[in-house]
């Protein structure tokens, strides 16, 4: 099985996005085919939809993305999975990137702690997730709007170019292929 064929396996279903409790209220506009479309722009531009509200914000990811991929009409399910980004093990690293990136475009001097992973784990151990988001403040909203926006615009064009090489590559093999057929055949 190639990479394309593995890639749509893992992809949720048409019923299982319809049957989804938070996607609900989508149900009327769901049923445009071209949602459900495997187009190289549907796809690019659900994979980026998806990876940008993936790193952009914690909460309520697949039905932002989704959302916007009804609007935009790009493919839901690769919308709905590419969120996925980010997930427990991706997280962290992820929102610290971002924070340094934020500090670095603001000018804004990191703390002290904050340099060393161990003492800030030390400092903050009592503080819930939240609070350590909300002291982080700007320099991390800064810095998850540009990587979001920058890694969903390189996923657009690099599964735009991707796709593009592939199209190019088995119309090339095809010829390729009829010609040899046509040659035997004389």
């Amino acid at each position: 099985m190639g990479f394309f064929q593995r890639f749509k396996s893992k992809m949720p279903t048409r019923e299982q996005i319809h049957g989804n409790r938070w996607l609900g209220w989508l149900a009327p506009w769901l049923g445009h085919p071209r949602l459900w479309h495997w187009s190289r722009r549907g796809v690019a531009m659900g994979v980026a939809l998806g990876v940008f509200f993936g790193l952009l914000i914690p909460i309520a990811q697949i039905p932002l993305s989704v959302g916007a991929a009804v609007v935009l009409r790009a493919n839901v399910p690769a919308a709905a999975a590419s969120t996925l980004v980010t997930n427990p093990i991706t997280f962290g690293p992820v929102y610290f990137a971002a924070y340094r990136l934020g500090t670095w475009v603001t000018g804004e001097r990191l703390p002290e702690h904050a340099a060393d992973p161990a003492t800030a784990r030390d400092i903050n151990a009592e503080a819930g997730i939240w609070e350590r988001l909300r002291a982080m403040g700007k320099p991390l909203m800064i810095g998850l709007a540009i990587l979001a926006t920058l890694v969903g615009l390189v996923t657009y064009g690099l599964i735009t170019l991707i796709w593009r090489w592939r199209t190019l590559a088995r119309r090339r093999n095809g010829r390729g292929r009829r010609r040899r057929v046509e040659d035997e055949q004389e």
